[in-house]
């Protein structure tokens, strides 16, 4: 019986430190290797200051930029509060806030339906981006508020598209922090 303690207690040691801390390490070290922008969270940059991440919804608010989905995370778009807010299609809470959403994006745009993701948070409440139909439903505003044609800020939209993952994963869509961001250096 003693020996099979000591055995059972060495091997939850090794286990634990090739798995808790070796085979991490590893990996951690691979992916900084292998995939560095990857590995350290996509973070963004402009004029040397990192401003965001690639992969965490940002808000963004005011007529000149494009507004990513609604966040359920925490007070809205908190990363440490990453979640949905599970409620069922008939919760009233649900109802009540996709209604003022839809009434806000309708006030917006009148004459257009309004794209589901505009007025519905994501399973993270972090989604950074909106489908197609999201950004083209923002144009009009977006170039008003900018001073610019709304072809110009079509063709922006088109430029940073991204199309389904091997032409096969997923659904087209758009990266809001880089639309936004392609937004500001037009400007310049």
């Amino acid at each position: 019986m003693k020996k099979n303690l000591l055995i059972s207690v060495l091997f939850t040691i090794v286990t634990t430190v090739l798995l808790g801390v070796v085979y991490p390490l590893i990996v951690t070290g691979l992916a900084q290797l292998i995939f560095p922008g990857k590995a350290n969270g996509q973070l963004m940059q402009r004029n040397g200051t990192i401003i965001g991440s690639r992969i965490i919804a940002q808000p963004f608010t005011g007529p000149k930029f494009f507004h990513p989905r609604p966040s359920a995370a925490g007070s809205g778009y908190d990363a440490t509060s990453s979640g949905g807010s599970n409620l069922g299609p008939t919760n009233q809470k649900l109802i009540d806030r996709v209604s003022a959403n839809v009434t806000r994006a309708q006030a917006e745009n009148p004459k257009l339906p309004v794209p589901i993701d505009l007025v519905t948070t994501s399973a993270s409440g972090l989604d950074p981006d909106i489908t197609p139909a999201s950004a083209e439903f923002q144009v009009p505003r977006v170039a008003q508020a900018r001073g610019v044609s709304e072809k110009a800020v079509r063709q922006l939209v088109k430029e940073h598209t991204y199309d389904r993952q091997l032409g096969l994963f997923g659904e087209p869509r758009v990266n809001v922090l880089e639309l936004n961001l392609a937004l500001l250096n037009q400007a310049k």
